[in-house]
């Protein structure tokens, strides 16, 4: 019997550690590589490195599935940084995000614009929304060359659920305002609103980076509802409408993003072997 008690008590044991002293062994790790390539991009590049990173796909806690955005404790998280900075020293954000909060983003990307240093934004896979709001402020943003950003048209919340500010002002003034109820003329004048404000936050981030016509290109483009919120706009598009785009990045940050891992737990199969250089090519690095 005291054999089995034993046994029970290993085990016991056994599942405490693997359940809950593993990952946080393993966490505690993942923490310590990413500082350490952190630490090496601010001496390398002379600025503060700060990381707003999402993972758009859906993770499971206890079963309850759990999606990341940018909100107000990542603005202040952020902020927090921005002022921890010195006016002579540049800041690099590194952001992986499906966008989020208007007022959040806004105020990150006012801090950001506001600091004295050279500001880039660096995007390795997409920063739609809220993300490119914040990356408007940047003085460059710096892309993989298959990276998006997306329009940051205003969105507004309805019983029915969100809807883009330009469609609800295109149906009332196609209709007329005497065809459409009392709801909708209210929803048309949030949307009015929520457009001009847009506007004029986009106009601030450009200003003293582009000319008045490429600024109202780039309004048209990305605030007045030329695509839906979701499209893919490339470095390509943004370097055309007169964005300082540059669609290199350090290997670095890639290394930095596989320390992100996202949760197995129905997680989409990928899988590949990594490629080996040939030695010519080794040689010629």
């Amino acid at each position: 019997m005291d054999g089995f008690t034993d046994f029970l008590w290993l085990f016991f044991i056994l599942w405490v550690f693997l359940t809950f002293i593993t990952p946080q062994m393993r966490y505690s790790a993942l923490r310590k590589a990413r500082a350490n390539i952190i630490r090496g991009l601010e001496v390398m590049y002379n600025s503060k490195v700060i990381t707003l990173i999402h993972r758009q796909e859906r993770i499971s806690l206890f079963g309850i599935p759990i999606y990341k955005f940018i909100d107000i404790e990542d603005s202040e998280e952020v902020l927090r940084a921005i002022r921890s900075t010195p006016p002579d020293k540049g800041i690099m954000l590194i952001m992986h995000t499906p966008g989020g909060l208007m007022l959040a983003a806004s105020q990150i990307a006012l801090a950001l614009k506001r600091h004295p240093g050279k500001k880039i934004v660096v995007v390795p896979h997409y920063a739609m929304s809220g993300g490119t709001l914040i990356a408007l402020a940047a003085d460059e943003i710096w892309m993989d060359p298959d990276a998006v950003l997306g329009p940051v048209d205003p969105q507004i919340g309805t019983q029915s659920g969100t809807l883009p500010a330009p469609s609800i002002v295109k149906v009332v003034r196609e209709k007329g305002v005497d065809k459409v109820d009392d709801n909708t003329l209210i929803l048309a004048d949030i949307a009015e609103k929520a457009l001009n404000q847009t506007k004029d936050l986009v106009k601030k981030l450009l200003e003293g980076k582009l000319s008045q016509d490429k600024m109202e290109l780039v309004i048209d483009r990305l605030v007045m509802g030329r695509y839906t919120h979701d499209w893919p706009i490339t470095a390509e598009e943004l370097k055309e409408l007169g964005l300082n785009v540059k669609t290199e990045i350090p290997p670095a940050i890639y290394s930095l993003m596989s320390l992100y891992p996202q949760e197995a737990v129905r997680r989409p199969a990928v899988e590949y072997l990594p490629t080996i250089p040939h030695k010519s090519e080794t040689l010629m690095k």
